[in-house]
């Protein structure tokens, strides 16, 4: 039986990273148009010292956790320059989860197109927003179910987002702030007995929302975020495992160890909210952090859809063989929710032995009058000589 978890309320691009130790002087955040030239470009933000709700103890986030940032390597600009970019994207989405060869199903996800209607009031910004997001749980469902349950509170709620009615840097910048606001409170809420989640339980999360023209990526983990433009696949996050250099550094600099390809023998990933277990004492600098790395991309219309999904799919599909069958899908039925289920059942074909989830987000309609309406019909000219030749064959003459 499938569980579908729903909140309704290679040619491909090669993109490496560059990583630079976090926390730095404060630098705007990256604002990416991806092209199909890779150059190299960083992005240090500076972490704030925020204090978590009154249920859980004061959290001193300004040590940003010693991680190591890491910045899409692709070509980068200053796009609120760019006046001529006057893309909407008109977003309509599908998903789909299986359980895929596991006993039970351990990822969850979210999908709301329109936030202003599932936020009302709330909803504060006078752009058309939606928002997204994947948690493939491990060491038991608990703690994907519980970011799921309680995401608005953490990303919206107590998130203190920005309130300004301009999208610019500034706006940006503070959005990724809220957002790592958002990820620290919910790991360390994951600890609270109040949740109710085993400290061997953790999950990965990774967000996106869409905010008028922009793009809005954060991830901690290995589930991953793949846009197609013009038909190519840009990848939009850093998959956090033990096989990164980076991350292996920044572990091996913590006292921590890479063991048979697991953090300290134990752990597939190397930044995931709860699993408490390996993050004592509170406040310390552990190998396995839940801090989220960031991406902004200012969409155009060259940007068809985004492809949200857990490493079950990751793991037996590259980017660009996701992107192909996405796209062709979407030519033939126009349908981003069949998208997602087909995305599954080749991963599935593949023999991907984990929990699948996809979430397909359309940015444009314009696949619509893509497709024939109808076969070419062929034609040919033939001489009377000829004609009457083929007659006295057809008559047996």
């Amino acid at each position: 039986m499938v569980a579908e978890a729903e909140v309704i309320c290679q040619q491909s691009l090669v993109v490496n990273y560059l990583c630079v130790p976090s926390p730095a002087p404060k630098l705007e955040p990256d604002f990416v148009d991806v092209s199909c030239t890779a150059t190299v470009s960083t992005v240090a933000i500076n972490s704030p010292t925020l204090r978590s709700p009154e249920s859980l103890q004061s959290i001193d986030f300004s040590r940003s956790e010693s991680a190591l940032s890491c910045s899409t390597s692709i070509q980068t600009s200053t796009l609120f320059e760019n006046t001529s970019n006057k893309f909407t994207p008109k977003i309509f989405s599908g998903s789909h989860t299986d359980v895929g060869p596991r006993s039970y199903n351990e990822d969850q996800h979210i999908r709301i197109d329109d936030l202003s209607t599932h936020l009302g009031s709330q909803y504060r910004w006078p752009q058309p927003s939606s928002f997204y997001a994947v948690f493939d749980g491990h060491g038991g469902p608990d703690a994907a179910c519980y970011l799921k349950n309680n995401a608005i509170k953490f990303f919206f709620e107590d998130a203190e987002l920005p309130q300004t009615s301009d999208v610019d840097e500034d706006f940006l910048h503070d959005l990724e702030c809220s957002h790592r606001r958002a990820f620290l409170l919910a790991d360390r809420a994951l600890a609270d007995e109040q949740s109710h989640v085993d400290s061997y339980c953790g999950t990965t999360a990774l967000i996106a929302m869409v905010l008028g023209r922009y793009l809005h990526v954060a991830n901690a983990g290995d589930c991953r975020a793949v846009l197609c433009r013009k038909g190519y696949a840009v990848q939009l996050s850093e998959d956090h495992r033990p096989s990164c250099q980076v991350e292996k550094k920044r572990i091996e600099d913590l006292g921590g160890i890479i063991k048979f390809g697991y953090l300290n023998g134990e752990l597939a990933v190397t930044r995931a909210l709860g699993d408490w277990y390996m993050k004592q004492p509170f406040g310390s600098a552990t190998p396995l952090i839940s801090e989220p790395e960031f991406q902004h991309i200012l969409l155009t219309e060259d940007d068809e859809f985004l492809i949200i999904a857990c490493d079950g799919i990751w793991d037996v599909l590259s980017n660009q063989e996701a992107v192909s069958l996405v796209r062709h899908e979407l030519r033939r039925h126009h349908d981003p929710q069949r998208c997602a289920v087909e995305l599954i059942h080749r991963a599935l074909q593949r023999d991907t032995c984990d929990n699948l989830t996809a979430i397909v987000v359309c940015l444009s309609p314009k696949f619509r009058d893509s497709v024939p309406s109808q076969r070419p019909r062929l034609r040919f000219c033939m001489s009377e000589e000829g004609r009457k030749k083929l007659r006295s064959l057809l008559e047996g003459n």
